[in-house]
């Protein structure tokens, strides 16, 4: 799949859950991708074969389960891990598939692996999840005492005297 595909499933994911470090599962869902450019500017001449070692399911993971009961400053390098982890997701469901780990030289397709990267279906995919996602966070905003960073529900505000008809006035139609 493309970057774009891996940013916004990732990121829709993540803003359900903890929509505060939505940048650090963007930066993971892309992560795959650039270690391994960065592996190829490094490898002085030896070949680096896209979706290998930086594509390992096990090893996104590991790197979550550490960052959940280990150490983890606010769950970013939890969603960091998890946003490789959709990364793989994603890769899988393509026609190449993805490696689940270093044991297999297998790669994984998830429903056949139909899906062709940059096709109609990637997007529709990519659409069905984030518009999914976006039903959860819209249902959370609105249920009385819902609250989420950066989507206020400013007619509650109001109803409960937390702000004055002014402010409403000014950020009844703000969507962030």
């Amino acid at each position: 799949m493309r970057w774009i595909s891996h940013i916004a499933i990732a990121g829709a994911i993540c803003a359900v859950f903890n929509p505060v470090a939505v940048p650090a599962a963007v930066l993971g869902s892309t992560a795959p991708d650039w270690i391994e450019m960065v592996r190829r500017a490094f490898s002085r001449g030896k070949k680096v074969k896209h979706r290998a070692a930086t594509h390992y399911l096990a090893a996104w993971l590991a790197l979550a389960v550490f960052a959940r009961l280990i150490w983890d400053h606010q769950g970013w390098l939890f969603w960091f891990a998890m946003g490789g982890a959709v990364h793989w997701f994603c890769d899988a469901l393509t026609v190449s598939g993805a490696p689940v780990g270093w044991w297999s030289d297998r790669r994984v397709t998830l429903f056949g692996g139909k899906v062709y990267t940059g096709s109609p279906a990637e997007y529709v995919i990519t659409g069905i999840i984030v518009c999914v996602c976006a039903v959860f966070i819209w249902l959370r905003t609105t249920t009385p005492g819902g609250f989420i960073p950066f989507f206020y529900h400013w007619a509650d505000f109001y109803e409960r005297g937390l702000v004055d008809g002014l402010e409403w006035r000014t950020h009844r139609f703000d969507m962030i």
